[in-house]
């Protein structure tokens, strides 16, 4: 430091902090999250299969649906692993994936899944009730899919479907019931964007603060 004015020191000495504390916040704020939102209104062709669970009052249902425009070529649909019982209250269907809400232990926890023929695909939970239309000879249902995950654009996705769904009773009753599930919401992916740099304006700084010192030494 031998050659510096006492005062230039002073300044140089409270500049450096500065000029570091600036670099440390542009470097904390080069990205910043956004998000990207898709609508999401569908109706699948469904198939729902209802499998008794010995010593239970409690059925195991699988439902797989498809649709060849459905958006974002998500064209089939998998709601796997589901537990239903008659609420003795209503005389409704209960749909759940959690098991253990039925007092069954040791059971897998249901899921369900939105793909295609790529790598895009969504991944959710759901819970849904139904009741009988004895008068139209249908099973009406409705529900709310929450999207919890997925893969390739769909990433990190979150959302919310509500949906209804309706099948004919007058099918063979050994068959899978065939009928139409209409969905509708929207879901959210992040995305990550680099905010404008700000080197230069930093760099603009330093310089002006060096001369600004310079000019106080040679007065």
């Amino acid at each position: 430091m031998g050659g510096f004015p006492m005062a230039l020191r002073s300044h140089s000495i409270c500049l450096v902090p500065l000029v570091f504390s600036l670099l440390s916040v542009d470097a904390s704020t080069a990205k910043a999250i956004a998000q990207t939102t898709f609508p999401f209104n569908a109706a699948y062709e469904t198939e729902v299969n209802l499998i008794p669970i010995p010593s239970t009052d409690v059925s195991k249902a699988f439902v797989s649906g498809f649709n060849p425009d459905a958006p974002y070529g998500l064209t089939n649909f998998l709601s796997i692993d589901n537990y239903s019982r008659i609420d003795p209250d209503t005389g409704n269907l209960v749909f759940v994936q959690d098991p253990t809400k039925f007092g069954l232990q040791g059971f897998p926890i249901g899921r369900d899944e939105f793909f295609g023929s790529g790598d895009d695909k969504l991944f959710g939970s759901s819970s849904a009730t139904a009741s009988f239309d004895f008068i139209n000879r249908q099973l009406v249902g409705s529900g709310t899919l929450t999207i919890t995950g997925g893969t390739g654009r769909f990433s990190g996705a979150t959302g919310i479907f509500n949906f209804s769904e309706i099948e004919s009773l007058d099918q063979d009753p050994t068959a899978p019931l065939k009928g139409r599930a209409f969905l509708s919401g929207s879901f959210q992916t992040p995305q990550t964007i680099p905010e404008p740099r700000t080197n230069a304006t930093l760099f603009g700084i330093c310089v002006i603060g060096i001369g600004l010192i310079s000019r106080r030494r040679f007065l």
